[in-house]
């Protein structure tokens, strides 16, 4: 039997929504030539001065998708995508689901050793990426067995999208290393290499549109504790039930102005900005990476009205000297989640802003949220209620009986947003889903609580997870890693507290024999910085004998991370 209480988040939905939507029996792509044909000359994406039309928006779209299916792109193939936010994503994202692909967005912080995962798993053989990443695109692929690596890389420089000498959008000083420079092409072993301009400029026709809203569209990855990312499988349908969602909840209409800084490669930067924002015809001002400065300025500048973002950043935008200087008028809506806003700060966006900061949760397996904050009836440091669609519990993780209010269980949920299945992992995906009166939930891992109103909050989590600064990082995939180091013969990441972000990455070391005495923590850091992403690298280091073991020969990580957390503690009572 149900939730006494799974309903009671009715009381404070809002009045304006429905409780669920029928969304359009079309592809994403029509998304875009809908607001192309609506709004041709409106601007769809504004970066450092460029402005760019959703006509034009759309005709560089259709010529990539052309230039895809020229290098042999075919319905369904998988094409990787790594880039940081820029109009060379927005368009190779909707370029390749108009050549009827699949996108495979990967977080440009990787390195060629973690990039090899996403070129072999979804046997990918082409690519899309921006010069400062290329080459490490190209090692990791130049790695891989013959015939296994890529056939085709498509690389662009950002200053294809932007001219530094105009427009008052003038990128930070410390960008211009990576973002001016015009790096050189990479040799791609077995394969070729391919430049920007030159795909756009192709005149050949697009392929058919054959895709339908069942059709895979997206295959982003997650990790979990077996160490290996998993693709999780987004059809057209799943995709589009967010973005649409998104827009109504959020009070989207073409007439917003969205700051985009949430990383697009990310679930929620992907579906509840840009496609949303597509969906709607609104204005999206991209930025690359975060400054808080550069934000301030765009906000104000461009009238931003809508801002979804993670919590550090807000920290970070109010931690400013020249924080009473930001204009900030324009905004109606602020939001975000992957990490708890800290009650102060959001106390402080009400009450100097006039802001309510509206947190939500989700998972790349539900296309982002799955929970949030009603826009009127926000809950500070809460997940928010179930979102348009979705019907979420809080069960025993054990026995699946429904929790009573205020205890913690596991939160489950389903509706039109839920992933497929994980790419070419049957066994995860039976793990994945469970089957409770007569419906199919997909289990999330992360335990919860509802209370008497049916908000949702975040107790603990079931999957061994590190949330820093909202990246999640899992400890067996980072430890698969540093397995690699010549010098290790055990490792264990826990986490560690971080004033700042919340939790940062902590390994438990053990060395070999012949390597003891011989390697500082210091090395062991600048090697995991050289080979792997940056926020995945322990910020500490400790060396021991040997890892505590359970009777079966497990490592006792619970026991380690609770040992962390108690000297965390003492420390923060007795500093000195």
């Amino acid at each position: 039997m149900a939730n006494a209480v799974d309903k009671a988040h009715y009381r404070f939905w809002p009045k304006r929504l429905p409780k669920n939507i029928t969304p359009p029996h079309t592809a994403l792509w029509d998304n875009l030539a809908t607001s192309a044909r609506r709004y041709p000359d409106k601007t769809a994406i504004r970066f450092f001065g460029r402005q760019t039309s959703y006509a034009q928006l759309m005709a560089q779209t259709e010529a990539f998708a052309a230039y895809l299916q020229g290098l042999g792109v075919q319905c369904g193939d998988r094409v990787v995508l790594l880039m940081q936010n820029c109009p060379q994503l927005v368009i190779a994202h909707f370029g390749i689901l108009r050549a009827n692909a699949v996108v495979v967005p990967v977080n440009p912080m990787n390195r060629a050793e973690e990039l090899k995962h996403y070129i072999l798993d979804p046997q990918a053989r082409v690519a899309v990426s921006t010069s400062d990443l290329a080459a490490e695109l190209a090692a990791a692929s130049n790695a891989l067995p013959a015939g296994q690596g890529l056939a085709h890389m498509v690389v662009s420089h950002f200053t294809e999208a932007f001219d530094p000498a105009q427009g008052d959008d003038v990128p930070p000083a410390a960008w211009a290393d990576w973002l001016l420079t015009r790096h050189a092409l990479p040799a791609l072993g077995g394969g070729e290499v391919h430049a920007w301009a030159d795909a756009l400029a192709c005149t050949d026709a697009p392929p058919a549109l054959q895709v339908g809203p069942e059709d895979l569209a997206v295959l982003p990855y997650t990790s979990g504790t077996t160490g290996l990312p998993k693709g999780c499988m987004q059809t057209h349908a799943s995709i589009m039930h967010n973005a649409i969602s998104s827009a109504m909840w959020g009070n989207g209409s073409m007439e917003n102005t969205t700051l985009m800084v949430v990383p697009m490669f990310h679930i929620t930067g992907m579906v509840s900005l840009m496609h949303t924002n597509i969906y709607c015809g609104a204005t999206m001002v991209l930025m690359p990476r975060w400054d808080r400065e550069l934000a301030a300025r765009l906000i104000a500048q461009w009238r931003v009205t809508h801002w979804t973002n993670i919590p550090t950043m807000v920290i970070d935008l109010l931690g400013s000297p020249n924080v009473d200087s930001f204009d900030l008028s324009s905004m109606v809506y602020i939001g975000g989640g992957g990490a708890a806003m800290p009650q102060a700060v959001a106390q402080r966006l009400l009450e100097q802003y006039g802001l309510r900061y509206g947190e939500g949760y989700g998972l790349t397996e539900t296309a982002a949220p799955s929970h949030s904050n009603p826009p009127d009836a926000p809950k500070q440091q809460c997940l928010g209620i179930p979102f348009i669609g979705v019907d979420a519990r809080v069960v025993d993780p054990d026995t699946l009986r429904d929790m009573p209010v205020g205890e913690s269980g596991e939160i489950i949920m389903r509706g039109p947003q839920i992933f497929k299945g994980y790419w070419r992992r049957p066994d995860a995906t039976a793990q994945a889903f469970v089957e409770l009166d007569g419906h199919v939930y997909f289990r999330s891992g992360d335990l919860g609580r509802v209370d008497e109103d049916g908000y949702f909050f975040m107790t603990d989590r079931l999957k061994r997870m590190i949330n820093a600064s909202g990246f999640k990082v899992w400890p067996a995939e980072v430890e698969a890693l540093m397995f690699r180091h010549p010098a290790i013969q055990e490792a264990c990441i826990i986490a560690t507290h971080d004033a700042y972000r919340g939790e940062s990455v902590k390994a438990m070391v053990v060395l070999r024999g012949t390597h003891k005495g011989q390697v500082r923590e210091q090395d062991i850091i600048d090697w995991c910085r050289d080979n792997m992403a940056v926020y995945k690298v322990p910020r500490a280091v400790e060396f021991l004998d040997a890892l505590p073991k359970s009777g079966a020969g497990k490592v006792m990580w619970r026991w380690l991370q609770e040992q962390e957390l108690a000297r965390s503690a003492a420390h923060e009572n007795n500093p000195l």
